[in-house]
C-alpha cells in the first residue's frame, strides 16, 4: 500500500532532490520552475510513500473536480527513480485513483513525459492507466524531434541559407540576452500566428536566472545587429527549442540554419535529441504543413504528446 501526501512547501527539498534522481524528469519539474506561475493554478501535487520512503511524484493541479497533470507545463505524468516497478505502478495508480475519490474529484487528465526525455525506459504509467484506471486517449497532439546522433542531411533549402550565411557573415552568439530576442521573437509570432509567447519577458528573465544552465539563448548577428535567435531548454536528453523567431534580414540570411549547425554540430552533438516542439493548431487537430515541413527538412520526425482521462 501507498501512502499519498499533498505537497507542500515543507517538502521543496525532497521533492526537487528526487526530481534531480528521477530517470524521467526534466527541470520543469523543479519547484523553482513550477511555481513562477503558482498563481494561476491550485497547485494539488502529489507525494507517493511506500515504507515511509518517498516512491513517486505527481505534479498536478486541480480545475473544479478534475485532477490535471499538468498544463502549466508542456508535460506531466508520474515521475519515476530507477527503483520503480510495474507492478508497483498498478498498485500506485489504484491507491490514486481511491485517495482521489475521497478528496471529491470525479476525473483525471494525465499527460505522460514523452520517451525522448526518459533516461531509461519509463512508460510503466501508460500500462498502469490502461488497466487500472481504464483511460482513453483524449487528445494527441505531434512534435518534431530529431535524432541528433544520425546526423541526417538537411534538405536542399536549409542548406543553402546555411551556405548564405556563412558567406555573409552571420555568426552565432550562445549564452546571448533574451531581452535583445524578446522583439523579434513577439512581432514574428504576432504577424505569422496572430499570437503571444506563453511567457513574459519578466517570466523567462525568472526562469533563466532560476536555470542559467538549463536555459539557453542562441541569437544570430549580421553587420553587428541581431537577425534572429532561439531559446533553448537543455535536459539531460533533451535540446528543446522553446521559443524562435527571425526578421525579415534572419530569414535572408539563414539566421536559423546558422544557430541550428552550432548546436546540432557544435556544442550539443552528444545529446541524443533535439526537440522542435509541436507544429499544430487547435488542441492538435490542424497540422501546420509548412511549419512542420520546415523542421523535418532539418532530419525532424513525429513523437507525440498526448493526454489521457479517466473518470472516478
Amino acid at each position: 500500500m501507498f501512502e499519498i501526501r499533498r505537497y507542500t512547501a515543507d517538502d521543496r527539498k525532497s521533492w526537487d532532490g528526487y526530481v534531480r534522481r528521477a530517470r524521467n524528469a526534466t527541470f520543469l519539474f523543479e519547484r523553482n520552475y513550477m511555481e513562477y506561475h503558482a498563481d494561476r493554478f491550485d497547485d494539488w501535487s502529489l507525494m507517493f510513500y511506500r515504507q515511509g520512503r518517498l516512491y513517486a511524484l505527481l505534479p498536478a493541479h486541480r480545475r473544479d473536480t478534475t485532477l490535471i497533470s499538468h498544463y502549466g507545463l508542456t508535460y506531466g505524468g508520474l515521475i519515476m527513480d530507477i527503483h520503480v516497478t510495474i507492478s508497483d505502478t498498478c498498485q500506485l495508480f489504484a491507491c490514486l485513483n481511491d485517495y482521489l475519490r475521497h478528496e471529491g474529484f470525479t476525473r483525471v487528465l494525465y499527460r505522460p513525459i514523452p520517451w525522448i526525455y526518459h533516461v531509461h525506459p519509463s512508460e510503466e504509467d501508460l500500462y498502469a492507466i490502461f488497466w487500472q484506471c481504464h483511460a482513453r486517449l483524449a487528445l494527441r497532439n505531434i512534435g518534431t524531434a530529431i535524432s541528433m546522433p544520425q546526423h541526417l542531411r538537411w534538405r536542399k533549402d536549409h542548406l543553402r541559407r546555411l551556405r548564405k550565411a556563412h558567406e555573409n557573415g552571420v555568426t552565432v552568439r550562445a549564452n546571448a540576452s533574451i531581452a535583445e530576442f524578446w522583439p523579434i521573437l513577439t512581432d514574428n509570432l504576432h504577424k505569422r500566428f496572430d499570437a503571444k509567447p506563453v511567457h513574459t519577458l519578466d517570466e523567462m528573465l525568472l526562469l533563466q536566472s532560476r536555470f542559467p544552465d538549463n536555459i539557453i539563448q542562441y541569437s544570430a548577428y549580421r553587420e553587428g545587429h541581431i537577425i534572429g535567435g532561439i531559446t533553448f531548454y537543455i535536459s539531460q536528453q533533451v535540446v528543446h527549442g522553446q521559443y524562435s523567431g527571425t526578421n525579415d534580414e534572419g530569414k535572408e540570411y539563414g539566421a536559423m540554419e546558422a544557430i541550428y549547425e552550432q548546436v546540432m554540430y557544435q556544442d550539443y552533438k552528444d545529446w541524443p535529441y533535439l526537440d522542435f516542439g509541436s507544429s499544430t493548431e487547435e488542441q492538435g487537430s490542424v497540422i501546420n504543413a509548412g511549419l512542420i515541413a520546415h523542421k523535418e527538412g532539418y532530419g525532424g520526425r513525429g513523437v507525440v504528446y498526448d493526454t489521457y482521462e479517466w473518470e472516478l
